[in-house]
C-alpha cells in the first residue's frame, strides 16, 4: 500500500508538472525571447524551455529547471551544453525581475539614484557568452527601466569584471580603471580622461581605442606589458620567455638559494603587437602605470635614406627611438647601456632614470656585429642552427647562401627570408625540448630579464 501511495504521489506530481509546464510557456515567453536576443537560443540547434520539475526534487525546494529541447523526446539539462548559458539566463531573469519590481513601484516617488551592481558576470561563462552579455546588457536595461510617469529615473549600473572579452566589446569612454597602489590604496581612473592627453588634430586616440578594444583588451588586466613590432616577435617572445625561465631555473637550483623565484611565464604579462606605433601608446602606458618593455628595431639608414647595414649607416628611421630617447644620434644609440634605456614620465616627457618603469631595447653590438632587425640579429647569432636545418626551413629561399661565408647576416636576412612568420615557425619547429640549440639576441634577453624583476 505504501508503494502504491508513493507511486500515486509521483503520478500526481508528474501530472502537475505537465500542467505547470504548459502555463510556464505563456508565463515566461517574454523573458525567453530576451534570452534569445542574448544568443542563448540557437535557431535549428536548440531552444530552451521552462518546465516544472516537481517529481525530481523535494517539493518545497523549488520546482523549475531549465532544459534544452532538441526534439519532442529529448530535453537535456543546461550543464550538458558547457557554454555557461545558465549563468547568462539567470542574470537576465534577475535583471528582468528587478525591472518589473521597479515598475510596480511607479505609484511611489522613485529614488533619485537607482544603482544596479553586476559583479563579474564572466564567472563560469564561455567567452562567447561574455561577448553576448556585454553587447546586449545596455539595451536590456534601457528598454526595461524607462518609466512613463513624470518622475521617471534611469537605472544606473556598474559592471565589475576581469574579462578582456567584456572590455573588448565595451565603449572605451565607459571604462573605469582600478589599480592597486601600495598595500592599502586603490586608484580609479576614467579612460575617457585619457582622450584629453592626445592631440585633437590627430587620429592617434581613435586608433588607440579601436586597436585596444578590438585586439588587445587583456592589457587592462596585466601587471606588466611587452610592446613588440611584428608577427615574428609575437610568435617567438613567449618561447624566449620560456627559454629564460628554463635557464634561470637551472641557475637558481644550482645556487640552492631560498630566494623567491617567479618565472616570466608565471607573471601576468601582456604581449601587445603595436607595429611601428609604440610612441602612440606612451600616454596609455603612463595611464596604466604598469612596468613596460618595448622591443623595437634599430632601422638603420644610409645617406640616401634607404635601409642599409648598421656599419654603413648614418642615421635611423625608427620614430619610437626618436620619441623616447629625445632625438639621439645613431652613434648615441650604439653606445647606450641598459641603464640608458630606462625611463619614467616626468611632466609629460620621458626622462632617463635608473628606476624607470619603461625600458626600450633594440639591436646592439653582439659578437662583433650590430644588427638592424630581429631577423638580422637572430641569424648572426644562430647561423649554424639555421644552416644545419635549412633544408627543412620553409620560410627560406636562396638556402645555399648560408654556405657562403661572404654573405653576412644582413644579406641573409634580406635575401633568404621568404616570409617572416614562416621563419619564426621554422625556429619553433626545429627547437629542441629545452630550447638549448639557439640563442636569444642580447637586446631581447636583457630586456626580458629586466622585466622579470619586480
Amino acid at each position: 500500500m505504501q508503494n502504491k501511495a508513493v507511486e500515486d504521489f509521483k503520478d500526481k506530481l508528474s501530472e502537475t508538472d505537465n500542467q505547470l509546464s504548459s502555463i510556464y510557456i505563456d508565463l515566461f515567453k517574454d523573458i525567453i525571447k530576451k534570452v534569445g536576443d542574448f544568443g542563448g537560443v540557437k535557431p535549428n540547434e536548440s531552444e530552451i524551455e521552462i518546465i516544472s520539475n516537481l517529481q525530481h526534487r523535494e517539493l518545497l525546494k523549488g520546482n523549475t529547471t531549465v532544459v534544452y529541447k532538441h526534439d519532442e523526446n529529448n530535453k537535456l539539462p543546461e550543464h550538458y551544453n558547457g557554454l555557461g548559458y545558465m549563468n547568462l539566463i539567470c542574470m537576465i531573469f534577475e535583471i528582468e525581475i528587478l525591472i518589473q519590481e521597479f515598475k510596480r513601484e511607479k505609484e511611489k516617488k522613485p529614488a533619485d539614484i537607482n544603482l544596479l551592481f553586476i559583479e563579474e558576470p564572466e564567472a563560469h561563462t564561455h567567452p562567447q557568452m561574455q561577448y553576448v552579455f556585454i553587447k546586449n546588457i545596455k539595451r536590456l536595461l534601457k528598454d526595461g527601466i524607462q518609466r512613463a510617469d513624470g518622475e521617471a529615473r534611469s537605472l544606473q549600473y556598474i559592471i565589475s569584471t576581469h574579462s578582456s572579452h567584456i572590455v573588448a566589446d565595451s565603449d572605451f569612454d565607459d571604462i573605469k580603471y582600478l589599480k592597486k597602489e601600495g598595500d592599502n590604496n586603490v586608484i580609479a581612473k576614467n579612460l575617457k580622461d585619457l582622450k584629453k592627453e592626445y592631440d585633437k588634430k590627430t587620429s592617434q586616440y581613435q586608433f588607440l581605442t579601436q586597436y585596444l578594444t578590438i585586439s588587445r583588451a587583456e592589457i587592462f588586466f596585466a601587471e606588466k606589458a611587452v610592446l613588440i613590432e611584428g608577427d615574428t616577435e609575437r610568435m617567438l617572445i613567449p618561447t624566449m620567455m620560456k627559454k629564460i625561465d628554463i635557464e634561470e631555473a637551472a641557475t637558481h637550483k644550482a645556487k640552492s638559494t631560498e630566494d623567491d623565484y617567479l618565472p616570466l611565464l608565471s607573471q601576468n604579462i601582456s604581449i601587445v603587437e603595436v607595429g611601428a606605433y609604440s610612441q602612440i601608446f606612451d600616454k596609455f602606458i603612463e595611464f596604466l602605470g604598469i612596468k613596460t618593455l618595448i622591443i623595437t628595431d634599430l632601422d638603420a639608414i644610409g645617406a640616401d635614406n634607404k635601409k642599409c647595414e648598421v656599419v654603413n649607416a648614418v642615421a635611423y628611421s625608427n620614430e619610437a627611438l626618436s620619441h623616447y630617447f629625445n632625438n639621439p644620434t645613431l652613434a648615441d644609440l650604439k653606445t647606450f647601456s641598459l641603464q640608458d634605456k630606462l625611463f619614467n614620465n616626468i611632466g609629460g616627457c620621458w626622462k632617463n632614470q635608473s628606476n624607470g618603469r619603461l625600458c626600450v631595447v633594440y639591436q646592439t653590438n653582439e659578437a662583433d656585429y650590430n644588427a638592424r632587425s630581429f631577423e638580422d640579429a637572430f641569424i648572426h647569432l644562430n647561423r649554424n642552427f639555421v644552416k644545419n636545418n635549412k633544408a627543412d626551413f620553409r620560410g627560406l629561399q636562396n638556402k645555399d647562401y648560408f654556405d657562403n661565408p661572404n654573405k653576412n647576416a644582413y644579406i641573409l636576412a634580406q635575401e633568404c627570408i621568404k616570409k617572416k612568420t614562416h621563419f619564426a615557425l621554422d625556429i619553433l619547429y626545429h627547437s629542441d625540448e629545452m630550447l638549448s640549440n639557439w640563442q636569444i639576441p642580447a637586446y631581447i634577453k636583457e630586456g626580458l630579464l629586466w622585466l622579470k624583476q619586480d
